[in-house]
């Protein structure tokens, strides 16, 4: 029996199980919302849901808002549109892939360690390509962050790399580590927060390698 191709693997995870259902409602409704109220900060929703991959199409020179109008912004607007709706889906097939449990084969080993389940946990993050990719670019990100705090005399933004390439769990780690009404531990708060995003992005890795894994390729060898 053929195996359906990767796209339509992508598709049923994101489409076979409730919770991934329920994302891609909430998704739904965050467009409906930002297209309804497009001054409001709710305009944001659909690019904070769909984090990290949609937050990177701000490198990209256009999207809602571009200017010149007529057929040039609508054009811009769809193609913006196009991709948050497939990084929706990619994280609809994470959900996916977390909701789909491998079958559990008997076993007579000894039961693993708790280094040994660790090190089962994280190995996603690690063994595919995507992940390996994504932890690269986590660890730039990262790395030019704290260049930038302790080396450069200006930093300017160099926070948002690690922000869009962790994101959506990095936006705890920003909260974490702005020293509210407390100047002499400003000191601390660059270290927290890169510690903070390299720990979202080995999160996001593992999360984006149990996809990777439940996409390949899986040959079915009929008994005889």
């Amino acid at each position: 029996m053929p195996h359906p191709s990767r796209p339509r693997r992508l598709l049923a995870l994101a489409t076979d199980n409730w919770p991934a259902r329920a994302y891609l409602g909430v998704v739904g409704v965050s467009f409906a919302a930002m297209f309804l109220s497009p001054e409001s900060p709710v305009a944001t929703a659909p690019l904070v849901l769909t984090a990290p991959l949609s937050l990177l199409g701000i490198v990209l020179p256009f999207g809602p808002g571009t200017e010149g109008g007529g057929t040039a912004q609508g054009l811009a607007t769809g193609s913006w549109t196009v991709w948050v709706v497939l990084c929706a889906l990619v994280n609809a097939a994470v959900i996916g892939a977390l909701m789909t449990r491998k079958s559990a084969a008997p076993s007579t080993t000894t039961p693993a360690t708790r280094s040994a389940r660790l090190r089962d946990l994280l190995a996603p993050a690690v063994d595919n390509w995507p992940a390996r990719v994504y932890l690269a670019a986590v660890t730039a990100s990262v790395v030019f962050f704290l260049c930038a705090a302790y080396v450069l005399p200006d930093p300017g933004f160099a926070g948002v790399w690690p922000l869009i390439t962790t994101a959506p769990l990095s936006f705890v780690p920003l909260a974490v580590s702005i020293p509210a009404e407390l100047p002499d531990l400003s000191w601390l708060s660059p270290p927290l927060f890169a510690a903070g995003c390299a720990l979202c992005g080995l999160v996001n890795a593992v999360l984006l390698g149990r996809l990777a894994h439940r996409l390949r390729v899986r040959e079915a060898h009929p008994a005889t």
